[in-house]
């Protein structure tokens, strides 16, 4: 781009960010994850650190048992501590501590899962063999705010908990607490239809992953506290932007009047990217950053991003590859889904977080969902998804779904037998 006019930065989202590859004639149908675990002490519950005397740190850990698996170790462009994988993807750290692992794009779903299994597992297991356990959960269920300090200094999270520190307390729970299961698919040759599966999909995908219904020892009301966390965290940067005659539109009028702030303050507010247009001359890399502090239920970034999931328990992560690959990549259940769906709501999105499958229109769609992205993953033939990974996730949908339970309730009732 060589000037930022709302023009131009419309078609950059059109020609670069809602659009990915296509090979050839082909759709390349690839999955990618990223997997957060919220590290604690198996003994106390208390958070770990990074690298700390106080505290069982992950560093160390990480350090020792990746150089038996052959890691190699290097920085982020932020500065932090970063872990590449043989067999693809990295390890990072979240601000609060927590793990992320991002895979590469792999050309199947069971491609992906086999992957996954491959890394989780054992590290897990490794995990807790030195103390440390890696929970899997969407909110951090031992601790409180003053439990889990920021421990990633980088630039870009101090401006960030900066601004949000001024809307409330949801800012520091999202950053250092929250963990997620998100996936990303492509656009290929139906990008239009899949944005509007995907966002209209997204409370769905809250409800039927919820586990996170207990904050710091405390019941908290919602199947998914991380979803409300996230509903509480900055309208102006969350929620489902989405308009079906203007799809590039509405995500360019959500970015713009986004608050920049990784800018600096003026007047001590941070004003909106749009804003800027006028007042400087913002560069393609700070359109890039400002993008990045964007965080719907569905980002697009040259692929669909799928951020709507409770971190989920490694031995069902087959269930949310199933729902995002059946919808999206079998025809016919990309359509079945589109009829099926109500439009992207966010009063359904915080009901999602807020009832999970107790909301029985929710979870009478939510079922009707999964029968069809099934069907959809058959359709993709053994190659795609084998028969055994399918078998995986129609084991969470008959133990869940199918009766309008999700992870949350066995969460609960382990408090209360407890």
């Amino acid at each position: 781009m060589t000037s930022l006019t709302r023009a131009a930065l419309g078609a950059d989202l059109a020609e670069r960010v809602f659009a990915g590859p296509i090979a050839g004639s082909l759709t390349p149908r690839r999955l990618g994850a990223e997997v957060e675990f919220i590290p604690v002490e198996t003994l106390t519950g208390r958070r770990c650190g990074i690298e700390s005397a106080e505290v069982v740190s992950t560093l160390p850990f990480l350090r020792r048992y990746g150089g038996r698996q052959g890691w190699g170790e290097s920085r982020t462009a932020k500065g932090t501590p970063c872990f590449t994988l043989p067999e693809g993807g990295t390890f990072t750290f979240e601000p609060g501590g927590q793990l992320e692992y991002s895979s590469p794009p792999c050309r199947s779903a069971s491609a992906l899962l086999g992957l996954l299994r491959s890394v989780v597992f054992p590290l897990r297991a490794a995990a807790a063999g030195e103390g440390i356990d890696l929970l899997a959960v969407g909110v951090d269920p031992y601790n409180s705010p003053e439990g889990a300090p920021m421990l990633v200094h980088a630039k870009r999270y101090e401006r960030m908990a900066e601004y949000l520190a001024r809307r409330g307390p949801a800012g520091a729970l999202m950053m250092r607490q929250t963990a997620a299961f998100q996936v990303s698919a492509d656009f290929d040759d139906e990008p239009w239809l899949r944005w509007r599966v995907m966002n209209a999909a997204a409370p769905f995908v809250v409800a039927i992953f919820a586990n996170s219904p207990i904050y710091a020892g405390e019941r908290t009301g919602h199947q998914s506290f991380r979803a409300h966390v996230w509903r509480n965290l900055d309208p102006a940067r969350t929620g489902i932007p989405y308009d079906e005659r203007a799809p590039v539109q509405a995500y360019l009028d959500f970015a713009l009047n986004a608050p920049a702030i990784l800018f600096p303050t003026l007047d001590g507010e941070h004003r909106p990217f749009g804003e800027w247009l006028t007042r400087a001359n913002p560069t393609d890399e700070e359109w890039e950053e400002h993008l990045s502090t964007l965080f719907p239920e569905v980002r697009p970034r040259g692929h669909l991003e799928l951020r709507s999931a409770d971190a989920i328990a490694p031995e069902w992560y087959a269930a949310p590859l199933a729902l995002t690959a059946g919808l999206l990549y079998d025809p016919r259940a990309l359509r079945g889904a589109a009829d099926l769906l109500p439009l992207p709501d966010l009063g359904l999105l915080e009901r999602a977080g807020r009832l999970g499958l107790h909301d029985p229109a929710i979870a009478t769609t939510a079922a009707d969902l999964f029968e069809l992205a099934l069907a959809g993953c058959a359709g993709l033939g053994s190659g795609y998804f084998h028969p055994s990974d399918l078998d995986q996730a129609r084991a969470y949908f008959d133990r869940y779904t199918r009766r309008a339970r999700t992870p949350a309730d066995d969460v609960l009732q382990d408090a209360i037998a407890a």
